[in-house]
Formats: structure tokens, sequence, C-alpha cells
């Protein structure tokens, strides 16, 4: 079992006495697994690269993402069930709010629903993309998450992730391609800032040729499933051939179906699967935000929604293991990822670790292992 709640790791907080999320939310479930499993620090960002979703949870799965990480938009548009020639190159393509001033009001547009979103990018389509004749295709997404396939010589351009802009001026991409993407979001504002949204453009970045992923099954052995509302995590996992489980309620925002994503891992593990991933958005939102209260309602949500559920049911079905830890830390002060090492918590039905805290300071000084050897650990036998 691999449980991520996707940036929950955080850094002390003034308002909290100088204490993060972790240690100021009330979770009990959660202590006592760590009471009696192992804690501790991953690196589940590697030297010099972004601290983003996609290397994270790439890490997490034991994917080395030195190795096999092309881009993040490339694994989003598998999700999608698009496929990639050599020749084309995927760029995530958010809904947007830029301010009169040049400043990035909302990197996620209002957050729209995913129907009216879907009509928003269609028209994008027909007016700028394939229906056209243009050279760029549009393809909808998940609420502000969408995808824009382009010639691979789009390629060569620096793009800013607009959740590292929020408050801050939209810095546009550089590079040789720049003038064509600059082109093409400025040519968005017709269409999105007419929609009624509170998007009112898009931004292009995430870009990259799609991965060569050695299956979930090739390279450990086991069948592995999960569930997600989010395309990066559920493209991961069509890339590496896991069985993406569908759940209506989730939504890769605060109100998602915490409840359905737990039954459906009992479920899909009773059934005959091995591995099952559950992934949660919700704190990771919350961090970007900088909103602390629903960050901690968030973990709150984990622990009483989820994990204690979750782990009556997985006794029910026999020994089990468990890991859990975050993609990356979302501080809610600086409302964007970073690339320190995060918690991490190893839990065997059948054995007492040493036991621990899960929190930020509970892992203070232990030395960090990379975050790709997590998962053989977690299967070994």
């Amino acid at each position: 079992m691999i449980c991520i709640p996707d940036g929950c790791a955080d850094e002390p907080i003034d308002e909290l006495g100088g204490r993060t999320p972790l240690e100021a939310a009330s979770l009990p479930t959660l202590a006592r697994l760590a009471a009696r499993g192992e804690v501790g620090r991953a690196a589940v960002i590697p030297p010099k690269m972004a601290p983003g979703s996609d290397v994270g949870n790439m890490s997490i799965l034991g994917y080395d993402p030195a190795r096999y990480h092309t881009g993040r938009a490339p694994i989003e548009a598998a999700a999608l069930g698009l496929r990639l020639s050599p020749d084309q190159v995927a760029y995530r393509c958010n809904l947007v709010t830029v301010g009169a001033d040049g400043t990035m009001v909302d990197f996620a547009g209002g957050h729209p629903g995913s129907d009216e979103a879907a009509e928003v990018v269609r028209a994008l389509d027909a007016k700028l993309g394939a229906g056209a004749g243009a050279e760029v295709a549009f393809h909808p997404g998940v609420q502000y998450r969408h995808i824009a396939v382009a010639p691979a010589s789009w390629a060569d351009a620096q793009c800013t992730p607009p959740h590292d802009l929020t408050g801050r001026p939209a810095m546009l991409p550089r590079g040789a391609a720049a003038p064509k993407l600059i082109e093409l979001m400025d040519a968005s504002r017709e269409i999105v800032g007419r929609s009624g949204l509170a998007a009112n453009q898009i931004w292009l970045w995430g870009q990259g040729p799609q991965p060569r992923l050695p299956s979930f099954a090739e390279a450990t052995g086991k069948q592995g499933a999960l569930v997600s509302a989010v395309d990066l995590i559920r493209g991961l996992g069509v890339l590496t051939d896991m069985s993406v489980v569908e759940v209506p309620g989730a939504t890769g925002w605060y109100d998602t179906d915490y409840e359905g994503k737990r039954d459906a891992a009992l479920t899909t593990l009773a059934e005959g699967a091995d591995v099952f991933v559950i992934h949660v958005e919700a704190t990771d939102e919350a961090g970007h935000a900088g909103d602390l209260g629903e960050k901690i309602a968030a973990l709150e949500a984990w622990d009483r929604r989820i994990l204690s559920g979750l782990i009556e049911g997985l006794d029910d079905i026999g020994p089990w293991r468990l890991l859990l830890l975050p993609d990356h830390a979302t501080p809610v002060a600086l409302r964007t990822h970073t690339s320190d090492p995060v918690p991490y918590l190893l839990v065997d039905s059948g054995e007492d670790g040493s036991g621990g805290t899960y929190t930020e300071a509970g892992t203070a000084g232990l030395a960090p292992v990379p975050g790709h050897e997590l998962r053989p650990r977690l299967l070994a036998r």
C-alpha cells in the first residue's frame, strides 16, 4: 500500500507556535502507525531537478527521475490517452488569471469545473489549434489542467510553472521557441477572457517528449493499481501499465471523496492486486493557496477518512505493508514546492519497527534516502 498526501510536508509556522501543519493537526491513526513503524527522510527530488509532482511521484513509484523523466506534460498527456510521436512534444496548458499589471493572480484560474473548462479548451482548439489548421492541438483535462501537443521544434523554451509565480510578475517563456508560445498565450486571451471563467488566458509549461518507462509488473513482479483525480498521477499509471481506478467523487480539490478512494483501494486489493496507490491532491492545493486551515483539514481528513478505515480493511485482507510520504513539500508560507527531503513512514503489519514521530521535526537529522529506493524496500520480503 502506498499513500501520497501530495505536498503535505511544510515548514514551521509562527501562527502555529513554530509547529508545522503535520505537528498541529490531529492525526491519531498516523501517530499509532508511526509508533509501530519506521520513520525517516526521503530525497524524492534528485539534485538539480525541479521540485515538481512529476519528479516526486515518479520517484515514489520507484522510477529514478534522473533516468526516466522527460517533462511533466507528456506524463499528463498519457492520462488523456495521447500517445506522442517522436516528432511531437506535449505542453501543460493551465487556464490562469493574469492581472492587468502582469501579475500571476491565480495559477488555477479560479478552479473551473472540468466540463466548463473543456468547452473553453475545445474553443481554443477550434480557433487557435488543429481545428484552425495550426501546428498545435489542445486537449481538455481536469479543472484548470489541460494539454497542448506541438511539433518537437517547439520544445526549446524555458518556461516557469505558474504556481511558482503566484502574486509575482508572470515570467514569460524564454528560448528559441518562446515567440511562438507567447504569441499563442496572448491570442488565447480573446477566447478565455470572454468565456465567463475567472481565468483569462492559457499558460504553457512543463514540455517534453513522452517517456518510456518499464511496466510496474516488469519492474516489481507485482500487479499495481492507483487512484487519483490528477492527470499527472493517472498518466504515470498509464505509462507503467498500472490499473487506473475511477472514483466518481475524486475531484483533485478539498471536496474530494476520501472514503471513495479508501474503498477503491480495499476492493482492488481484495480482488487480487498486489500494490495500490492512493493519491490525494488537497494538501498540495492548500499549500499553493497559502491556506493553513485547509491544509490542516486535509491532513485530518486523511487520518479520519482514509487511514482509519484503511488499516482495519487491510487487517481483514491479510498481512500488509504500507509506505506513506508526500512527493515534495508545499509550504503554505511559500505557496510553492521545495526540494527539501520529506518524512516517510514504512509499516509492516507483522513487525514492530523502531517507532518514531511522523513529522518534519521527528525525522530531522536523519540521513535522507533516495525516494526511488523506498518502493523496493516496501516490496522486499
